[in-house]
């Protein structure tokens, strides 16, 4: 079964085993915890808080300067270079080179890596390394990650991830967490939709706003509008269909995005894609908030049909859920994101991973006489 865990399974600091040392991992683009985009960098820095306060030794590698409680933090960059976000992969070589430098000179018992070109480098470590799968597992990222077969043991962030691609060697399944109390609660609702993202096709912003204008409902837009791609998606879609009932209000810092999240009648989120876990989703339902979603990726893993949310199969089933939202409890959706999407939950389920593959290789180690059993074995049970 996927490793999956809730509320009542993270209480034990530890797992009842000795404190680990963790080799964390970050993209270079942005610090941790970000200030505004950066989903990923969010997850990273909230799983390293979690992980010092249940007792474990971490070295974070990252950009900038780290504002978590990382015993030990090796800056890459002094300043993130999140201008080139986009157009250029040389701060992740630049990462890569950088990490391999440093992991050689500690004494860690995993490695948990969160790069793009990172990865490359597991074969020659000693160590396990274990990669949380962040985007899609179709494409060139997923021929990337199948390449690297059973050198990295990989994590998906739903099942549904795992699913569009079971021959990866996949080690487990955790979802993304945030912190839940960080997040303030609102059960008065305003009659405004939101939708809040990165500007592409596939997040669906011009879905949604036809779909609460059809409803009736002002909606208000936030998110990222920085890369080409983005500026021409939303030139072309988005910015002719904005109006005195759509309006585009930029990118959120986190106070402004947690606001938006709290007073929003519900979040709408029409993807178009196999999305693999939409942190939005989980932000939304931290303030009671109710999702309206498309029947994409993870969706129905995360919104619960008729409890803390609702999901559609075709345009009028949007149109109608987006009419329909007051009818789910605000209390509802906030305890849920407290039993399946706050961070201890997420840092349990990582500790238990990271277990059974520093233990399996140092077994390896122990029947072979040997101290270079670089590589995990492969799991092909769903653990």
């Amino acid at each position: 079964m996927s490793l999956i865990v809730e509320r009542q399974d993270t209480a034990t600091p530890h797992e009842g085993g000795q404190p680990l040392k963790i080799g964390m991992i970050a993209p270079p683009w942005f610090e941790l915890p970000p200030a505004g985009y950066g989903g990923t960098e969010t997850v990273v820095a909230g799983l390293v808080d979690q992980l010092v306060d249940r007792g474990h030794k971490v070295t974070l590698v990252g950009s900038g300067r780290s504002g978590t409680r990382a015993q030990d933090f090796r800056p890459v960059y002094d300043t993130p270079p999140s201008h080139l976000l986009g157009s250029s992969v040389m701060p992740e070589l630049v990462l890569a080179a950088e990490v391999g430098r440093i992991m050689d000179e500690l004494d860690v018992d995993i490695v948990h890596d969160h790069s793009a070109a990172g990865p490359l480098l597991a074969r020659h470590r000693r160590q396990p390394t274990v990669v949380t799968m962040h985007g899609p597992v179709a494409g060139e990222n997923g021929d990337y990650h199948r390449r690297l077969g059973s050198t990295v043991g990989i994590i998906a962030i739903s099942d549904a991830q795992r699913r569009q691609a079971p021959e990866l060697n996949w080690v487990g399944t955790v979802h993304n967490a945030i912190d839940v109390a960080a997040f303030p609660f609102r059960e008065q609702k305003s009659d405004t939709v939101l939708w809040l993202g990165r500007f592409s096709p596939d997040k669906g912003a011009h879905v949604a706003i036809e779909t609460a204008r059809r409803a009736g409902r002002k909606i208000i837009l936030a998110g990222k509008l920085t890369e080409p791609s983005e500026k021409a998606y939303f030139d072309r879609e988005v910015r002719p269909l904005l109006s005195h009932d759509a309006e585009y209000i930029g990118e959120a810092d986190t106070h402004l995005k947690r606001e938006l999240f709290a007073n929003a009648a519900c979040l709408l989120f029409p993807i178009q894609w196999e999305e693999p876990f939409g942190m939005v989703m989980a932000e939304a339902l931290a303030c009671g908030t109710p999702v309206i979603a498309t029947r994409r990726g993870s969706v129905p893993e995360i919104v619960r049909h008729g409890e803390n949310g609702f999901i559609a199969d075709a345009a009028d089933q949007l149109v109608e859920a987006v009419q329909r939202a007051s009818e789910i409890d605000p209390h509802m959706c906030r305890n849920d994101a407290e039993q399946r999407f706050d961070l201890p939950v997420m840092a349990a389920g990582y500790e238990r991973i990271y277990r059974m593959l520093a233990e399996g290789t140092a077994e390896i180690r122990t029947m072979t006489g040997t101290a270079d059993a670089s590589e995990p074995r492969r799991r092909s049970d769903r653990t």
